[in-house]
């Protein structure tokens, strides 16, 4: 069996049965990370299956967009749909519904598994290193992370105060500067690889770019991963919105935009690796522009 269309809509299908089957039936104690820490352990479980009967390990990349738009919606029903949490699992769709479009333009829900996994399967080299690889880390960390990230949800469940601050506001405006980053990035690089491979018509702008074989023009004059940027600045503005509701803005949720972050370095490190080998020009590059910090100058 391989991943298709038809297995992937049969995924996504079990997922949801999860989703409505930890809501409906868990004991009314649970808390509402209690039952994102759930549904998180069934759907590993689930990509992990998958990833074994179809030999696609791009289960849990097709959760990315989505699953944590569906935990933002738990902590706002665990809240009682107070306005901090309506506001905030409004966010956190946007979010997900435009991540989830640059997904599906790229091939993401058509059977299609990220290249990286190839390679990174090659580099290890042994089958059982892979599949205890696969378990712990792509099926189960990687999923473990969207607890991690959206666990700063969980203070707008029992406030300190409901009224909005000016942190608040701050963090909104933070949130979507960085939206639009991501957004844009995303635009820039999707159009960029489409014009490169003759999809679309080249921009004579870019001439150097396509002859190098990587942008560098755009965003990508001020970092090598906009996008990253841009996605790491969507979870912090997110804490921060949820902290301005709690006594400090110090809460140990922040573990979760930081193993994001964490997460994010050791993927640039890899990606570049691959990037570094295929374009002789991308040191030269490197040196230039920083990995993900944005250059506002």
């Amino acid at each position: 069996m391989k991943a298709t269309k038809s297995t992937i809509i049969v995924f996504f299908l079990a997922i949801v049965l999860i989703l409505v089957g930890v809501v409906a039936y868990s004991p009314a104690s649970f808390s509402a990370l209690q039952m994102v820490s759930l549904s998180t352990v069934l759907t590993a479980l689930l990509s992990f299956a998958l990833s074994l009967l179809t030999n696609d390990y791009s289960w849990t990349d097709r959760l990315w967009s989505t699953l944590p738009v569906a935990y933002a919606w738990m902590y706002a029903y665990a809240s009682s749909f107070t306005a901090a949490a309506l506001v905030a699992a409004l966010l956190i769709t946007v979010w997900g519904a435009r991540l989830t479009f640059n997904f599906a333009r790229r091939g993401g829900y058509t059977g299609e598994e990220d290249y990286r996994w190839s390679i990174l399967r090659q580099r290890i080299g042994n089958p059982l290193a892979w599949i205890i690889f696969n378990l712990l880390f792509i099926a189960s960390y990687q999923q473990f992370l969207f607890i991690a990230f959206t666990s700063p949800l969980s203070l707008l469940t029992h406030p300190a105060s409901s009224v909005f601050t000016p942190i608040s506001f701050v963090a909104i405006v933070l949130f979507f500067l960085c939206l639009s980053i991501e957004t844009l990035a995303d635009q820039q690089q999707y159009t960029f690889q489409q014009a490169k491979h003759h999809l679309l018509e080249r921009d004579n702008r870019y001439s150097e770019d396509y002859e190098r074989g990587f942008r560098t023009s755009g965003l990508f004059r001020r970092s090598r991963h906009p996008n990253y940027f841009g996605e790491l600045g969507v979870w912090w503005s997110m804490y921060l919105f949820c902290a301005s509701f709690h006594t400090s803005l110090l809460h140990f949720t922040l573990a979760g935009p930081l193993l994001l972050t964490l997460l994010f370095i050791g993927s640039t490190v890899f990606t570049e690796s691959i990037t570094a080998s295929k374009y002789p020009e991308y040191a030269k590059y490197q040196k230039r522009v920083p990995a993900i910090l944005f250059r506002f100058w």
